[in-house]
């Protein structure tokens, strides 16, 4: 894959990242139960980019999608918040994807990075609060984390081994 080839893969990425999160904000929340807590759906284009472009290449995408996100519809607590919950969520599923030994599914990394994801954005919110009684809603959290993970994952594995391009990405990733 060429330099501009990747991107172009990296933009499209990041695009649909983009597009997605905005849908996802339009959306009421399903949780009634869970006030604030999101599907998630923008990352199944991070777990797709995890599996198919080297890790910095993955990290742009996520960082792209942050930005422009924010920039488009958030506010600067926004920012905080969805970027505590980006990193941790992205190194967590990185740190999880890497144990070879451990043979983690995609499902479980996506699982992995949606119950992350909580715990940053709870970091976040227990440090402007000045309390840590913030990270009581955890428990609820990660278990809409974990359900909202393995339907993401679910569908980015399907994705990734339907859609023939993705094998030509994914071939490349391991070269």
């Amino acid at each position: 894959m060429t330099k501009n080839q990747r991107l172009v893969y990296i933009a499209l990425l990041a695009a649909q990242a983009v597009i997605i999160s905005l849908l996802e904000r339009v959306i009421p929340s399903p949780f009634f139960f869970a006030p604030g807590a999101k599907l998630g759906l923008a990352n199944i284009i991070t777990c797709m980019a995890l599996y198919t472009l080297p890790v910095k290449d993955a990290s742009k995408v996520v960082l792209i999608r942050l930005v422009l996100a924010t920039l488009l519809s958030g506010t600067i607590s926004t920012f905080m918040y969805s970027g505590a919950g980006a990193l941790l969520s992205f190194l967590g599923m990185l740190l999880v994807k890497q144990l070879r030994f451990a043979n983690v599914s995609l499902i479980g990394v996506s699982a992995t990075g949606a119950v992350l994801h909580n715990v940053g954005q709870l970091s976040i919110a227990s440090w402007v609060a000045q309390s840590w009684s913030v990270m009581l809603y955890l428990p609820i959290l990660s278990l809409i984390g974990i359900l909202t993970g393995v339907a993401i994952g679910i569908t980015a594995n399907y994705l990734l081994t339907h859609i023939e391009r993705l094998h030509y990405y994914m071939d490349l990733q391991t070269m």
